[in-house]
């Protein structure tokens, strides 16, 4: 990994409270509306297949096809944010996600669905991204981990926000006023961010070829190390995290559609406060010389711990599964903060987009593939998926994720990390 020194240093034209407002504020609310709309299809699982008469492998595609649109959009999302800065670049992208919304609030049928979430995936693709260029344009290197982690806990509060709040929302509304309502929120915040964000600062930086950009990243050790322990985890808890754990409450633990909104909430939740702790817990353990990257595999241990709990089928303890599933999982986040502190500043926004076109195509797959593993086996009268296929299907992601703990156990015993 490459010393913090290499990482240019922050601008000090504003102070902390003209970053916080001008900068971490605008682009946060971008972030927490892209994991809202990410995450909403937990919640209107049930609704959007009996509207559509959907098999779980269908609903799988539909939701996953935000992750697929996501995904495809990363690089030239990255190669923009470099040369154009994050305010113009997440000011259009922003207006492409509300014409999604507004499509998937008027589709008539699965295809059309499809594509409105597509299009959605596509203009939301630069959220986090556009985030994390912002504030590593303006925040010490040594910052980043807790910064990253106020970002990320604010996408858990979007993500919470898809669980209980949209339920209420739908006591006044269908899913397709809902919709035009996020349409609506997601127009204003682009707004927001091209009258707030400072324009100095957006001017045309870095015109240099995505390929050897591309390279130079993939050459960095420390990418190479993050990606190698933390990308399938993080692919399985955004994959999981955002359909089929409400699916496995309300099919497995056999819980009524309240009391599966109010686990999701309390499971996104959950995320706020593990996100913020895991950027404290990084920043104390670095300055005692522990690396971050040992932070990430301790919590990965956790996290597929609790999927083999899945696996077994630990009962007395169902409600509490889903929660830490969540809570374990937002450790896959720390990769972001570990990628940003490794690059320099010129190509902190293609690395992170490099980054992220990798996972969401790990979360598709990861998404769609449940939904293709749960519709091996016949639901029963009232239409839930047996335990069984939740069990094998839980039983393939941990066994995808042990090879990457094993290889860092395998590497740390070798060769110590150096600290980042």
């Amino acid at each position: 990994m490459q010393p913090a020194a290499l990482v240019s240093p922050a601008p000090s034209r504003l102070s902390g409270v003209a970053v916080f407002v001008y900068v971490f504020v605008p682009f946060a609310l971008g972030h927490y509306l892209s994991s809202l709309l990410r995450n909403v299809n937990a919640v209107l699982a049930s609704q959007l297949a009996g509207a559509l008469a959907l098999t779980p492998g269908q609903l799988g595609l539909l939701t996953s096809a935000f992750f697929f649109a996501f995904a495809l959009v990363q690089l030239p999302v990255g190669m923009a944010l470099d040369r154009y800065g994050p305010r113009r670049v997440q000011v259009a992208m922003l207006l492409v996600a509300s014409c999604g919304a507004l499509l998937f609030a008027h589709g008539g049928g699965f295809w059309s669905l499809l594509a409105a979430r597509a299009v959605m995936g596509c203009g939301l693709g630069g959220c986090f991204m556009a985030a994390v260029k912002a504030v590593s344009t303006w925040i010490a290197p040594n910052r980043l981990p807790s910064v990253h982690g106020y970002l990320i806990a604010v996408g858990g509060m979007g993500a919470a926000s898809a669980t209980m709040p949209v339920r209420a929302m739908l006591e006044y509304t269908d899913w397709r006023g809902l919709f035009v309502l996020l349409a609506g929120l997601v127009a204003c915040t682009g707004l927001l961010i091209g009258l707030l964000y400072p324009k100095t600062d957006d001017a045309p930086a870095s015109r240099s070829p995505l390929l050897p950009a591309l390279r130079d990243v993939w050459r960095a050790p420390g990418f190479r190390a993050v990606v190698s322990l933390v990308l399938i985890p993080h692919a399985v808890f955004f994959g999981v995290q955002g359909l089929w754990i409400g699916r496995w409450l309300a099919d497995v633990a056999l819980y009524p559609e309240d009391a599966v909104a109010y686990l999701l909430y309390l499971g996104m939740a959950a995320v706020v406060f593990g996100a913020i702790a895991v950027g404290m817990i990084t920043e104390w353990a670095g300055r005692r010389g522990m690396p971050p990257l040992d932070v990430a595999a301790a919590g990965i241990t956790m996290f597929v711990l609790i999927q083999a709990a899945f696996v077994i089928g630990y009962r007395p303890s169902f409600q509490w599964l889903s929660v830490m599933f969540t809570l374990a999982g937002t450790v896959t986040g720390i990769e972001y903060a570990i990628v940003a502190q490794s690059m320099p500043r010129e190509l902190t926004g293609r690395a992170a987009t490099f980054l992220n076109l990798l996972i969401f195509i790990g979360a598709f797959l990861v998404q769609a593939g449940f939904g293709l593993v749960i519709g091996l086996w016949k639901p029963d009268l009232l239409g839930h998926a047996p335990a069984a296929a939740y069990q094998n299907a839980f039983a393939l992601l941990v066994l995808i994720q042990v090879p990457g703990l094993w290889n860092y156990a395998r590497r740390r015993r070798s060769a110590p990390l150096p600290a980042t």
